[in-house]
């Protein structure tokens, strides 16, 4: 499963990049979060992990996850392993007029028999959901950088 979403917002890159970055107060700038606990502090981003706690299809869910792969103020990659399922997710940041379009992808891939029988029976109904949550969380990024640049 892979998916995309993207909203473009009136606050500069570099604003953006700030409310992104800092996975450690993620928590106040995005409401799906309910708790980050830094497990290994990287260089910068690159290397950080750290525990992820949310409430998804009506259950908490936590994860551990960390950043693989960072351009500084234009995209990094995390990753996450969970139930026979490797996550990633990149976020990507564009200039877009005085604005920045930031783009969120999101993919799983099955690494076990089970994790693929049960993607293949149930991925299409979490789906739609899926979408919602990354893009509930592009809108809560929205609302702080443009809030806090005046827009």
């Amino acid at each position: 499963m892979k998916l995309s979403v993207d909203t473009t917002i009136q606050a500069p890159r570099e604003r953006v990049w700030q409310i992104i970055s800092d996975i450690e107060n993620a928590g106040q700038n995005i409401s799906g979060i309910e708790k980050i606990e830094v497990l290994e502090p990287g260089n910068g981003l690159l290397g950080l992990k750290w525990r992820e706690t949310r409430t998804l299809f009506g259950k908490q869910a936590t994860e551990v996850m960390w950043i693989t792969d960072v351009d500084e103020e234009r995209s990094y990659r995390t990753r996450a392993e969970s139930h026979g399922m490797v996550y990633r997710t990149t976020l990507a940041l564009a200039d877009e007029g005085e604005g920045t379009r930031l783009t969120m992808e999101f993919g799983g891939e099955a690494q076990t028999l089970g994790a693929r029988a049960l993607s293949l029976t149930m991925g299409w109904m979490m789906k739609g959901a899926t979408v919602k949550a990354l893009q509930k969380d592009l809108e809560d990024i929205k609302a702080v950088a443009e809030r806090e640049s005046g827009a």
